[in-house]
């Protein structure tokens, strides 16, 4: 297959998008597509330079405004009043997108998830996990009206990729599986999960690991919690605080040792040598620990329904024990992770080969 030219564009929200990005763009790069990668000024853009280098292009462009909530009801409110921006943003979005396909001849467009980023005239594919939005109350009038909203959102790609098994609720549940409206046939494709941790041969020599995230306040006050409660845990501990402005600080308190950050190689290592993981409920994760088939205990970020829905859906199957940040009890919700079963078992690599299939 000769090579293309392929715009791709990664939302920034958290270091999520950027990683299960990083392996799609990996293997354009290696069946020797010349990719350009549209990005916000982030964290998750540093990664992806890191990790391609010279192997890539990279244009840096803001993202959606981010709105900020202590609590769900300030969280929603906020985003409600950011609407109007975040719908300037998408159009200026495709603008650019235009301009860019002019100048450069892009002859594949992919996005996950920035969805001003599409041409008239490029091919145009949106990597996306939530074909509907799960809304507080799940009234399914409001949830049948906000698909409808998505949909014409997605409209203008050729196809949407769905980073999920197609049976049995996949990783996302009703976000991804059986819509009420017709979506056009062929245009939803299930590509299986895509995670950038991969299984290593290590031992299990982690107790506990916690990875703590999510946007501000709400990682902070996960964080005050975790370190309140670590003198009542026993086993072997560690804990990386997702604090990149802390990179390199180390300390030991008792049996547990605490990370301010670590890289995605550091990440990894301790998601593979974990017995058990303390973690958020954002898909990516929830991906990584699928390539893994490890045990979780899930606390969503609040305000964050995709989250909250996620966590409660495979708590309900068992897969792993999850409770609101509120009524977290460590020590208890630790022990009740223990006897859940980890989340369903999948290889990223096959996925790729569907990404690539999808897009020729």
């Amino acid at each position: 297959m000769r090579s293309r030219r392929v715009l791709f564009a990664v939302h920034d929200w958290g270091l999520g998008h950027a990683t299960r990005c990083l392996v799609l763009i990996r293997a354009l790069v290696e069946r020797g597509d010349e990719v350009t990668v549209l990005m916000a000024p982030s964290p998750g853009l540093q990664l992806l330079k890191a990790e391609l280098g010279q192997q890539c292009t990279f244009y840096p462009y803001p993202d959606i405004p981010k709105p900020l909530g202590r609590s769900p009801p300030m969280f929603y409110a906020a985003m409600t009043g950011a609407l109007p921006l975040i719908w300037a943003r998408f159009k200026r979005e495709h603008r650019l997108t235009e301009r860019l396909v002019r100048k450069h001849r892009f002859e594949r467009v992919i996005t996950d998830s920035r969805l001003g980023v599409w041409s008239r005239t490029a091919p145009s594919y949106c990597i996306f996990h939530s074909l509907r939005q799960i809304v507080p109350g799940r009234s399914p009038a409001i949830e049948r009206l906000v698909e409808r909203g998505q949909r014409r959102l997605l409209k203008p790609y050729r196809k949407v990729l769905i980073p999920d098994f197609a049976e049995n609720g996949g990783l996302s549940g009703d976000l991804g599986h059986d819509p009420q409206l017709d979506w056009g046939a062929g245009r939803l494709v299930y590509i299986g999960p895509l995670s950038g941790v991969r299984r290593q041969n290590v031992p299990e020599d982690i107790d506990y690991f916690f990875s703590l995230s999510g946007l501000e306040p709400q990682r902070s006050l996960l964080e005050q919690r975790v370190q309140a409660a670590l003198p009542r845990l026993s086993g072997r501990i560690v804990v990386a605080r997702g604090r990149l402005d802390a990179a390199g600080d180390q300390e030991q308190k008792g049996n547990a040792t605490i990370y301010g950050y670590l890289d995605r190689h550091a990440q990894a290592e301790m998601l593979n040598r974990a017995r058990l993981v303390f973690t958020r409920s954002g898909y990516t994760t929830l991906m990584e620990l699928a390539e893994l088939g490890k045990r979780a205990l899930l606390v969503p970020t609040p305000g964050q329904s995709e989250q909250e829905y996620l966590a409660q859906f495979h708590h309900e199957r068992g897969h792993a024990w999850s409770t609101t940040q509120r009524r977290l009890d460590i020590v208890r919700d630790l022990a009740r992770a223990q006897g859940t079963t980890g989340i369903p078992q999948h290889a990223t690599a096959d996925s790729v080969q569907r990404f690539l299939d999808a897009i020729s």
